[in-house]
Formats: C-alpha cells, sequence, structure tokens
C-alpha cells in the first residue's frame, strides 16, 4: 500500500470479507436464539446485512476495483467465538446473553470499520461512496442499540434468574 486509496480499497475488503462471513453466522446464530426477539433481530439484520454486501459491491463497480482478495482475520475471530458460544451447554436465558455479547462484538468492529472507511471516503473526494457507507454504519449502530435495548429489557434479567 503506498497511498490512501490503497488503504481504502484494502479496508473496503476487509469490510466486504466481515459481511461475507456474517451473512454464513447469522442464521446460526438466530436458531439458537431463545428469546424471539433475539432471533428476529438477527433475521432481520441478516436482510441488512444482504443488503451491505450489495452496497459494497457497488462501490467496488464504481471503483472499477474487485471486492475479492481479502479475509478478515479480525472477523473471522469474533465469529469462531460467537461458534463457541452455540456449542456451550448452557441455559438458554443465559446463553442469549452470550449470543448477545457475541453479536455486540461483532457490531463494534463494523462500526469501528465503516467510521475509518467514512473518513477516508470523504478525504479522497467520493462524497456519494460516503453517503453509502455512512448508511450501513448507521445501520450497524442501529443494530447494536437493538441488541441493548434487548439485553437491558428482556434477556439479562432473564439470565439473572437462573
Amino acid at each position: 500500500m503506498t497511498s490512501l486509496r490503497d488503504l481504502f480499497i484494502h479496508e473496503l475488503r476487509d469490510l466486504y470479507s466481515a459481511e461475507q462471513q456474517i451473512l454464513k453466522a447469522l442464521p446460526n446464530l438466530a436458531a439458537a436464539a431463545n428469546s424471539s426477539e433475539l432471533r428476529e433481530s438477527f433475521e432481520s439484520h441478516l436482510a441488512e446485512t444482504k443488503g451491505h454486501v450489495q452496497r459494497l459491491e457497488q462501490i467496488f463497480e464504481h471503483m472499477n476495483e474487485s471486492p475479492k482478495g481479502k479475509t478478515c482475520a479480525g472477523m473471522k475471530g469474533l465469529v469462531d467465538e460467537g461458534s463457541e458460544m452455540l456449542s456451550e451447554p448452557s441455559d438458554p436465558a443465559v446463553k442469549d446473553a452470550g449470543l448477545i455479547v457475541a453479536a455486540q462484538k461483532v457490531e463494534h468492529y463494523e462500526i469501528a470499520g465503516y467510521g475509518s472507511v467514512c473518513v477516508f471516503a470523504g478525504l479522497l473526494g467520493f462524497p456519494s461512496i460516503k453517503q453509502l457507507l455512512k448508511q450501513t454504519m448507521a445501520e450497524e449502530e442501529a443494530a447494536d442499540a437493538k441488541l441493548t435495548r434487548i439485553a437491558e429489557n428482556i434477556v439479562n434479567a432473564d439470565a439473572l434468574t437462573r
């Protein structure tokens, strides 16, 4: 990498890989969730994640670049951690609390990544790309906030009584 544009493309590919991994992981999280609200949240975010992938593909097309070629090691680690939670024998309410922890780690990783590429897009003079990235970042922030509400209002209280 010799330029900010190179770093921008590198980070976009990282996010693309991350989103692809999330597409595979979310159905497993939804299937493992005991709380209907949590399950619905995972299912809803799966649909949003498909949109995130489409936006990234649109950005790569606009920039005449390929989205392929990078595996997001950070997301792989987070997904692996979440998979461990799926296989742990535990009380359903406690497992839901753990699934929220795993999902929020993913959301925070994505928020950090999208925040960085939004800044890069602005500096590089790509306002329409920046807008697409900000839209995705806002959806990631909303998903994180929804998980917090589910944890605070439903899941953690259920887990506490176990």
